[in-house]
């Protein structure tokens, strides 16, 4: 199964030997065993925090102990974290919180919802829970996976977000009304990432359900975008879905672009869809011919190339790890280095870093204890080994445990120079950061699995195998088994359905014919000797399971108000020098 998935796609770099354990440059590597126990009680330092503190709020404000709601009002933080509890082994909890979000999260509710949120955290939360209720030990329905009440709950949430996307162009408005839709007054400008961040739920999504609209209008959004890039190949910023035309032009791999560029390589995995990888593969060009100086990567005008700001963000750290989804490992790992010396400046990473000042921007001097360049590290170190990124796993711990602990869970760095704090914890602390720090200190998780182990599943449509591995991971770290999208196709049903007919008919005409009739009847069927003779009959439960055996697969807008980093008008980056 891993092999299917990977291979047509080059991405050999996740099956190479792993050298766990091996030393230094100093002589010496963290142990992984100690620091998975330090992540661990990191992780429910947080989340009990927010239980005792700020539930059903969405979030959890550490200096006051209190909670807020944030980006709809859905009880965020445990929809976010719920798939974090099985990867750290907590099944309990994981079914407990499951019962939770059934009796409390509604999302027929009169709110202003932001669509590219509510997507990665609560579609994408909630249908990874759902792929993984069986591991997890709940009781799953009869269906499963191909229903479910988490499959449900993000069915219905992601409905909420379908009057977006109803523009002239397919590109969806950035806010939308959970109940009463587009407001009338709402901004047609949303940021690149905000259009082409959705292929990976809303293709999930139709794969279970059976409806195709979430990835039609995915789909749309993401040629919408391509279509409309320069004659030098960059996108920008902002972009009006109504007209079509770039209103913030610049050019990057950043926030407000970001997740586009991830969506691209995972949609191409998770889909095997070869158009999508192709697309970023050109992306990846002009991106390196305009964009990328000395391993670093600039911001520069998108008709032009011409550079408009010399900053590195400290979203732009998921970088290095999409390289290795391509194989692309020796320009991963020069940039991940670049990146390194910036945390080991600051202990953390600045949101915005002057690449030719050496120091943070003004204003942008913050970490809210972000994930990207730990998520690079664990898909790095699951490519090559290097005990360097097991380094860089125990500086993160080190700093975030150091800098941000407070008596109610782990606070927003609001200045790294002076390690002042902000009343905060962004829901993506326990969805990503201590998820990904988890991973690359756990080599044998279950979410690393090779396909040596799988699990046969019995579906409406006939068998599945889930859990063999391969995992595609939405940008908020939840994890996407690509197996289940091959589970509750309607088609696979119908064509069984074709073979039980020709095999009756087939058997029809040999019975009214005489042919080998007392053989049919009485015993094993043996073909006659020689070239083109009939296949025996079958019974047509073992030829599903046979079929379903030998059919192989088929081939972020940051998380801050973006208003508060980026203009909309004119020049994007404000250079205070």
């Amino acid at each position: 199964m891993l092999f299917r998935l990977l291979l047509p796609l080059g991405l050999l770099c996740a099956l190479l030997p792993l050298h766990h354990g091996a030393p230094g440059p100093d002589g010496t590597a963290p142990d992984p065993a100690h620091y998975r126990e330090r992540v661990k009680a990191m992780f429910y330092h947080a989340y009990d925090s927010y239980l005792e503190n700020a539930f059903p709020y969405d979030e959890l404000r550490p200096l006051t102990c209190d909670g807020h709601d944030t980006w709809g009002s859905f009880s965020l933080t445990l929809i976010d974290a719920l798939d974090t509890l099985l990867i750290l082994g907590n099944v309990s909890e994981f079914q407990r919180v499951v019962e939770v979000l059934q009796d409390n999260v509604d999302f027929d509710i009169d709110v202003n919802a932001s669509v590219f949120e509510t997507n990665i955290r609560v579609v994408g939360g909630l249908l990874s829970a759902h792929l993984l209720s069986k591991k997890a030990g709940v009781e799953v329905e009869a269906g499963w996976p191909c229903s479910g009440p988490l499959l449900r709950m993000a069915e219905e949430a992601a409905r909420k977000l379908l009057p977006a996307f109803q523009t002239p162009t397919g590109m969806p408005y950035g806010t939308v009304n959970l109940l009463h839709g587009v407001n009338p007054g709402e901004t047609p400008v949303t940021c690149t990432a905000g259009i082409g961040t959705f292929i990976v739920e809303f293709a999930t999504l139709s794969s279970l359900t059976g409806d195709p609209v979430f990835e039609d209008v995915a789909r749309v959004a993401l040629t919408r975008l391509w279509e409309s890039r320069s004659d030098i190949g960059l996108v920008g910023n902002h972009i009006d879905v109504l007209t079509g035309k770039w209103v913030a032009q610049d050019a990057g791999i950043g926030a407000g672009v970001d997740s586009y560029f991830e969506y691209l390589v995972k949609g191409a995995i998770l889909l095997q869809d070869k158009k999508l990888m192709a697309m970023f593969l050109e992306y990846n060009k002009a991106i390196r011919n305009y964009t990328r100086f000395d391993d670093w990567y600039l911001w520069v005008q998108m008709y032009k190339g011409t550079v408009s700001m010399p900053v590195f963000q400290s979203l732009e750290a998921y970088w290095p790890g999409l390289q290795s989804l391509i194989g692309d490992i020796d320009n991963a790992m020069r940039t991940f280095l670049n990146y390194y010396t910036v945390w080991k400046q600051f202990g953390g990473l600045p949101e915005f870093y002057n690449i030719p000042q050496g120091y943070t921007v003004e204003k942008r001097e913050g970490y809210p204890l972000r994930p990207e360049l730990i998520e690079s590290a664990m898909y790095l170190y699951r490519a090559t080994g290097d005990p360097t990124l097991l380094e860089l796993g125990r500086d993160a711990v080190e700093s975030i445990e150091k800098i941000s602990k407070v008596e109610c869970g782990f606070a927003t760095i609001k200045d790294l120079r002076d390690h002042k704090l902000d009343n905060r914890m962004e829901s993506f602390f326990l969805a990503e950061t201590v998820k990904y720090l988890y991973l690359l200190f756990d080599p044998t998780n279950f979410i690393h699995n090779n396909g040596s182990t799988f699990d046969a599943v019995i579906t409406p449509y006939g068998e599945c195998i889930l859990g063999a591995g391969g995992y595609i991971f939405n940008t908020e770290a939840h994890p996407i088994d690509p197996a289940a999208l091959h589970c509750c196709r309607r088609l696979k049903e119908e064509q069984w359905e074709v073979e039980d007919l020709m095999r009756e008919f087939f058997s029809l005409r040999r019975n009214r014919s005489g042919f080998q009739k007392k053989t049919l009847r009485s015993g094993p069927w043996a073909p006659p000797a020689g070239p083109g003779t009939a296949s025996p009959p079958e019974n047509p439960n073992q030829a599903r399971e046979k079929k379903a055996k030998q059919r192989a697969p088929l081939l972020s807008c940051p998380s801050q108000p973006f208003t508060s980093k980026l203009a909309l008008l004119g020049q994007v980056f404000l250079d205070s020098s």
